[in-house]
C-alpha cells in the first residue's frame, strides 16, 4: 500500500503517546484527563515552535530505499498470475521534545521526555499485531526501530534544512516498510510439464 508511510508514522506516534499517558511522571504534560496539553505529533520541530505546541515532534524527515531488500523475486500468486514485488524503504525520524521558551523547567522536562523515547524503544523495538495503526492495522506487517548514531556533520545539516536552532534530539530508522505497486499482477504461462533430467557424476 502506498499510504504505508502514514500508516507508519500513525504507529509510532499512537505507541508514543499510550506510553506517555501510562507514565505517572509524564501524565500531567501528555494525559488529557489530567490536563495536560502537551502533544505527540508529526509536525517538524519548527512548525511546533512557530505554532506555540509543546510536545513531542515526530517528523519523518528522510525515506531512502532499503538496498538490502531491493532485488526481491515476483511472488507467484497463482499458477499463472506474478506480482512485482513491494518498493522496500527505510523511514527516518527525527524525534525532538519543544516546550515553552519562558518556562523555568522547560529543559529538565524535555530530557524526561527523550529518556522515555529511548526507554520505550529499547523494551519494544520491534511494532507487530496490535501495535499496528492505520492501514497496517490487521496486516502482518513488522517494523523494526533502530536508534541512529549520528555524526555532528550529519546533524548539523539536519537542523540546517529546518532553518532553526539546533534542539537536543533523537533520530530513529524504521525498517520493513513496504510501498505495494499499483500495478495489476502479471499474467503468465503456467507450468504444464515439469521434465527432471538426470546426470552421473564421474570421477576424472
Amino acid at each position: 500500500m502506498y499510504t504505508a508511510l502514514r500508516a507508519t508514522s500513525q504507529t509510532l506516534v499512537g505507541h508514543l503517546r499510550q506510553q506517555f499517558e501510562a507514565d505517572s511522571l509524564l501524565r500531567p504534560f501528555f494525559g488529557a484527563g489530567s490536563g495536560g496539553t502537551m502533544r505527540v505529533t508529526l509536525n517538524s520541530p519548527q512548525e511546533m515552535a512557530e505554532n506555540q505546541i509543546e510536545g513531542l515532534s515526530v517528523w519523518l524527515y528522510r525515506v531512502v530505499r532499503d538496498e538490502e531488500r531491493l532485488n526481491a523475486f515476483p511472488e507467484r500468486i497463482s499458477l499463472d498470475l506474478l506480482r512485482r514485488p513491494p518498493l522496500p524503504v527505510r523511514l527516518h525520524y527525527l524525534m525532538t521534545p519543544i516546550t515553552a521558551v519562558n518556562s523555568q523547567t522547560g529543559p529538565e522536562t524535555e530530557q524526561v521526555i527523550l529518556g522515555k523515547v529511548l526507554q520505550v524503544f529499547h523494551d519494544h523495538p520491534t511494532m507487530c499485531g496490535t501495535d499496528l495503526r492505520d492501514d497496517l492495522s490487521g496486516t502482518e506487517a513488522e517494523l523494526s526501530i533502530r536508534l541512529e548514531a549520528q555524526s555532528m556533520e550529519e546533524i548539523t545539516r539536519v537542523w540546517q534544512a529546518l532553518e532553526g536552532s539546533y534542539e537536543l534530539s533523537l533520530s530513529y530508522e524504521v525498517s520493513a516498510v513496504d510501498i505495494a505497486p499499483a500495478m495489476q499482477p502479471e499474467r503468465i504461462r503456467p507450468v504444464v510439464v515439469a521434465m527432471p533430467e538426470y546426470g552421473l557424476i564421474v570421477p576424472e
